[in-house]
């Protein structure tokens, strides 16, 4: 600000200083002044001019609104004096007043969103804090568009607490009714800011999924986040699988590794504890993985499948592989199965061959027929003639 020179309100002087509760507040005073002003008026009018309360009041709202429609004015001196300062000096110009401070309000809220620094009224939302150092764009958008897939989280609120985006999230992100906050997960304010502890879920990303030291910043946040008695509600990524068993130690809900290209997993992570374990495990190919056996598949049903494998200490089958190639997943579980193949998963450390599934599937075939045979004895025993003595 140039020298001598003075502010037209005493907090466009305080930058540093939020001016939203400011301007409320001169905008609420303004408007008890110009209700008072208002008022008087109407009094006055009613007072010492020919008129009723209700034409009073007429009058002064067309004076105040600038129309002038001309039905009623004001014949004495004391009612013309009155309008001279009330309203054209007085109310006009706090009716003014306000209204530039309204537009000056929305361009300041307009300002505090954009830049990450508004602070949202929210609960039961989701706070993701870090933002991944490539592709946080395209990640952000596949975790919201996935997440708000999932029933009964169709519109969940989402809001982004980083340091990233200081001139405003992409429109990519705002689209899709997401927020943010400028600032980072160690600090307590910008946890407050974001309700963090009204929050339904709380994702604490890697900030470089490719860095082993990144999951210090991790840890830092995880355990403030513990000192909050939010662990519960928090999942977290981690880069070096030895530093879970600590993040374990916080009491933090869930502990998954950053994988970028597939966000179902901290989806997952989030709706459903525990089912990304399983998924993770998938990708990494260390206890259990997807395994393809090619063999015929023509005179059982799903259920007799799922059970041979299982009895036997095989695996759990996925789903089977038609005729025509394609993968079937879930099918029905009565009718017999036609296909080629199967996806079963199995233990990686100890991956059964094909001929072990094959006997297994044998052995459930025997197992069935001498059931039925024996179902078929019962039938036939319970509907013979009694012995004649």
């Amino acid at each position: 600000m140039l020298k001598n020179r003075f502010p037209l309100n005493a907090e466009h002087g305080q930058s540093q200083v939020p001016r939203g509760g400011l301007i409320r507040k001169r905008v609420k005073r303004l408007f008890m002044i110009l209700m008072g002003l208002l008022g008087t008026q109407i009094l006055i009018i009613w007072s010492v001019e020919d008129l009723t309360l209700f034409e009073s009041l007429w009058m002064t709202m067309t004076t105040i609104a600038t129309v002038g429609y001309g039905d009623f004015a004001p014949v004495t001196y004391v009612g013309r004096i009155s309008t001279i300062l009330l309203m054209f000096v007085g109310a006009i110009t706090m009716l003014t007043l306000i209204v530039s401070d309204f537009i000056e309000y929305r361009f300041y809220r307009r300002e505090r969103i954009l830049t990450g620094r508004w602070i949202y009224k929210m609960n039961n939302h989701i706070v993701i804090i870090n933002t991944p150092k490539h592709g946080g764009v395209t990640y952000f958008m596949r975790f919201a568009t996935q997440i708000r897939s999932v029933e009964g989280y169709e519109t969940i609120p989402i809001m982004l607490l980083t340091r990233e985006f200081p001139n405003g999230l992409p429109a990519e992100l705002s689209d899709l009714g997401i927020v943010h906050f400028h600032g980072s997960g160690f600090d307590p304010e910008a946890l407050k800011a974001v309700h963090a502890g009204s929050a339904k879920y709380i994702v604490v990303l890697a900030a470089d999924e490719s860095d082993p030291h990144s999951d210090s910043l991790t840890f830092d946040i995880a355990h403030r986040l513990g000192e909050l008695n939010l662990g519960p509600k928090t999942t977290v990524e981690c880069v070096t699988d030895t530093n879970r068993s600590r993040f374990k130690a916080l009491g933090v809900r869930a502990v998954i590794r950053p994988v970028r290209t597939y966000p179902e997993i901290m989806v997952r992570a989030v709706v459903a504890p525990g089912s990304e374990k399983v998924l993770e495990d998938m990708f990494n190919y260390e206890q259990d993985h997807p395994h393809r056996y090619d063999l015929k598949l023509d005179d059982l049903n799903w259920a007799d499948i799922v059970s041979a494998l299982i009895r036997h200490g095989i695996g759990t089958a996925l789903a089977y592989i038609d005729e025509n190639d394609e993968v079937i997943c879930q099918p029905p579980v009565t009718g017999e199965i036609q296909g080629k193949g199967l996806i079963v998963l199995v233990r990686s450390s100890d991956t059964p061959d094909l001929e072990v599934v094959k006997e297994a599937l044998q052995r459930y075939r025997t197992f069935m027929e001498k059931w039925r045979n024996m179902q078929d004895t019962t039938t036939t025993s319970d509907i013979s003639p009694p012995a004649a003595n």
